[in-house]
């Protein structure tokens, strides 16, 4: 039997119709749930740490830096999991 993960919070900072900016914290081993991004958008994590990324071709661990932002295309679809043993956040910039 699987034990259900808590989720990561959202925090919506701005939503116009330029931008979506969402902060993301995650308790540890805390998972967003399975989603699809309908919009291109960049990630700018808020401190180090290890992301535990599954997507239907499996799951990598992402290694990332306080403030080294990254890219993403619409159509992204996984499930993302803090795998550090302390909470973790970063800020999504969605780009309509």
């Amino acid at each position: 039997m699987s034990t259900k993960r808590p989720s990561a919070v959202a925090s919506q900072q701005i939503d116009n119709e330029r931008v979506i900016v969402t902060r993301w914290r995650f308790a540890p081993g805390a998972e967003t749930g399975w989603h699809r991004h309908g919009y291109d958008y960049v990630v700018i994590p808020g401190m180090d740490g290890q992301l535990l990324l599954q997507s239907d071709e499996g799951e990598n661990i992402a290694e990332l830096r306080a403030g080294e932002s990254y890219f993403r295309k619409a159509g992204v679809e996984h499930n993302v999991i803090n795998a550090n043993d302390y909470e973790f956040f970063f800020i999504e910039v969605e780009l309509r």
